[in-house]
């Protein structure tokens, strides 16, 4: 079994590298600056290098295309897009476009590069899984609030290339889900949050386990719950 894991440097990708690899799985875990990465690069060591750091930068054409080249040949099984960032958190009347553009690129546009370039190894798997962290944010449906647009709006649009990837890779047989993770206290979330990073990755791979091929396109969250698009 082999996993990729984009922004895994911290946060929820790091807890999902240590849980994921406690299994017993190959790990490509995927960082900006690995040299940073310091907790990352650890746990590879700790793992016998089960774990492999990559640099990636899912924003960056160019980087998406070098990290798919010098990936390790074979198959990769279960994809998991969980690289991104919150932007400005902008009200209505103090939008910054240029910030809510990079957080488009990077949330909405990043996991769609990634997919694109390594679609092929998924295929060639037995499992056939891609795997989007997104929002609760992000559902259209349950918008009471309003307010943080850049965000948001690029949540929605990830849920929206998640639906069509759903929808084109039918035929291939490749299961394609967006998954919320909670309000985690990370550096994203704030020690406000609801939820530690531990419980909330626990939870995914619980729903995640038990998900089959007929959830392909569903919108789906770490306490199990279905949220609408």
């Amino acid at each position: 079994m082999r996993w990729v894991i984009t922004g895994a440097n911290r946060g929820i990708g790091l807890e999902l590298v240590r849980q994921v690899a406690a299994r017993g799985v190959e790990v490509d875990a995927t960082a900006r600056d690995p040299e940073k990465a310091t907790e990352l690069k650890a746990l590879a060591k700790a793992t016998g290098w089960k774990v492999r750091v990559h640099a990636l930068d899912v924003a960056s054409d160019a980087s998406v295309a070098v990290f798919a080249k010098t990936l390790p040949e074979g198959a990769v099984d279960v994809l998991v897009n969980n690289a991104g960032i919150t932007g400005k958190r902008s009200g209505l009347g103090e939008l910054d476009f240029a910030d809510m553009l990079e957080t488009y690129n990077v949330n909405a546009l990043g996991p769609l590069r990634v997919t694109a370039a390594l679609l092929d190894r998924v295929k060639a798997s037995k499992l056939k899984r891609v795997v989007h962290v997104t929002s609760g944010m992000g559902s259209i449906t349950e918008n009471t609030m309003g307010g943080v647009y850049g965000y948001r709006m690029s949540k929605a649009a990830l849920n929206m290339a998640n639906k069509s990837l759903s929808v084109d890779l039918r035929t291939d047989g490749v299961t394609c889900v967006v998954i919320n993770p909670g309000w985690v206290k990370t550096d994203m979330g704030g020690s406000g949050a609801s939820i530690t990073p531990e419980a909330s990755v626990r939870g995914m791979l619980e729903v995640l386990d038990g998900i089959g091929f007929d959830k392909t396109g569903a919108f789906l969250s770490h306490d199990k719950k279905t949220f609408a698009y």
